[in-house]
């Protein structure tokens, strides 16, 4: 099986969890906010079902090397068991060193977030080395990881505030790489000229950017 049809079917397996954990939170009920809620194995599969499919997906197209996609995969995985676990056991997934167990689940994600960040870096050297796509691809991909970078980065700052405020600005900016590259991919089976498919991709990435810096001004007044 090679590492992208992995990733794939990893991708549904943990999309599938946030549903399932969304139906748990509809039958149990509790608090959606806080520490200790159904929110976090909902929102983490579900996003990270999303992320690591696009990142396999991408990274085809980018001829990214096996290797990063298969440790993206470990990674996203790792990090919604682990959240999915201390939901179960009622107790915060985060900065919680209550018990050694905790302590130990607390340095695991931390190293996963890091190992995150490093395959997200990876995605976004390969996006901007590529020359083998057209202009109209090549610009989606390139400023979708950059996105991708920046919600590693509003990611590091809820990690440094332990919680914080960045949780808009994260969302938003993890899934230009998704969104973007996607309308490429639309783009492609129109008659339009490449120039016209370059353009649109362009106003659709300034338009992302503009929606980023709202979420981040939103987040920093709040």
């Amino acid at each position: 099986m090679t590492s992208t049809r992995l990733a794939y079917r990893v991708a549904a397996l943990l999309f599938a969890s946030g549903l399932f954990h969304l139906l748990v939170f509809a039958v149990d009920g509790g608090p959606w906010e806080g520490p200790v809620s159904w929110r976090k194995p909902v929102t983490f599969g579900l996003s990270f079902g999303l992320t690591l499919a696009t990142y396999a997906w991408v990274g085809a197209r980018l001829r990214l090397r096996a290797g990063w996609v298969r440790l993206f995969t470990a990674a996203c995985t790792t990090e919604v068991a682990l959240i999915g676990l201390q939901a179960w056991r009622r107790v915060p997934s985060h900065f919680n060193e209550a018990t050694t167990f905790d302590t130990v689940v607390t340095r695991v994600l931390t190293v996963g977030g890091v190992t995150l960040v490093v395959s997200v870096v990876a995605l976004v050297v390969a996006a901007f080395r590529a020359r083998h796509l057209a202009p109209d691809m090549r610009l989606a991909v390139r400023v979708g990881t950059a996105t991708l970078a920046v919600a590693a980065v509003s990611g590091g700052l809820m990690v440094a505030e332990r919680g914080g405020s960045w949780k808009l600005s994260h969302g938003v900016a993890m899934h230009g790489v998704l969104v973007l590259p996607a309308l490429a991919w639309a783009l492609s089976f129109t008659t339009w000229s490449e120039r016209e498919r370059t353009r649109t991709v362009a106003l659709a990435s300034a338009g992302y950017a503009a929606l980023i810096a709202a979420a981040a001004a939103y987040n920093a007044l709040a």
